[in-house]
């Protein structure tokens, strides 16, 4: 199996204060891997700064053969890894079709943007009917399921997912859920932030557990869904 994403001792500070201090993981291609650990971790840190928004201290972060520590988030997506963030992050003013022309800006292949228009569609049926609509005026589980599509539409070869069941119902978080499993079979690799431990680890085939900023745990992800330790901190038990 091919490596497509390493981070190797990646340390990030906000000022004087150290969030993240190195972390080292790696991402083969067509596995989906999680990052768990409770608020304040370094999780979304993590994350934002592989995508390009965030500029680290030191470390590596190798994607697809490419160094791509440091360099502009546009030129990451370009290359392949597209992230759906924390909070969803629509155009709120802008339609579903907007907001999915948005997510495809880089990219000039008509035939191949409208085929995964219509595969993003296909997942989510929700925006199909409402293809028209304002992002302010659909519900958190509609606006949650568009940050995903948009993220689809870079073509990305690695999708970064940034708590995509934050405030969602339960049954809308096992549809999302769901849903990436079904992007794991098109071919998508996925690394995958989420508070709602039990339901990462039942969908990953690898974990990482991140506390303070630093990685504690790592392994196969239903070894740790039994794991006392992570049971304890992470899954109420």
């Amino acid at each position: 199996m091919s490596v497509l994403l390493e981070v190797k001792d990646l340390k990030v500070s906000y000022g004087s204060i150290m969030a993240v201090k190195g972390v080292s993981l790696t991402v083969n291609q067509g596995e989906i891997v999680t990052l768990i650990g409770s608020n304040g971790a370094g999780k979304s840190t993590t994350l934002r700064t592989i995508s390009g928004l965030l500029k680290p201290i030191s470390g590596s972060i190798n994607f697809d053969g490419k160094e791509i520590a440091g360099k502009a988030g546009h030129e990451i997506v370009a290359m392949g890894l597209c992230q759906s963030p924390e909070g969803r992050r629509i155009f709120p003013r802008m339609s579903v079709r907007e907001n999915l022309d948005l997510g495809a800006f880089l990219r000039n292949d008509k035939v191949a943007i409208e085929a995964d228009r219509e595969k993003v569609l296909d997942l989510f049926p929700r925006l199909r009917e409402r293809y028209e609509q304002k992002g302010a005026t659909m519900s958190g589980g509609e606006q949650q399921m568009l940050a995903v599509a948009r993220a689809l539409m870079g073509a990305p070869k690695l999708l970064l997912l940034d708590e995509p069941s934050m405030g969602l119902a339960p049954v809308l978080v096992a549809m999302i859920f769901e849903t990436i499993i079904k992007i794991r079979e098109q071919g998508v690799t996925i690394l995958l932030i989420e508070q709602n431990a039990s339901a990462a680890l039942d969908v990953a085939d690898r974990a990482y557990v991140l506390e303070s900023g630093n990685i504690k745990m790592s392994g196969i992800a239903s070894d740790l869904a039994k794991d006392e330790a992570v049971t304890k901190a992470y899954l109420g038990g």
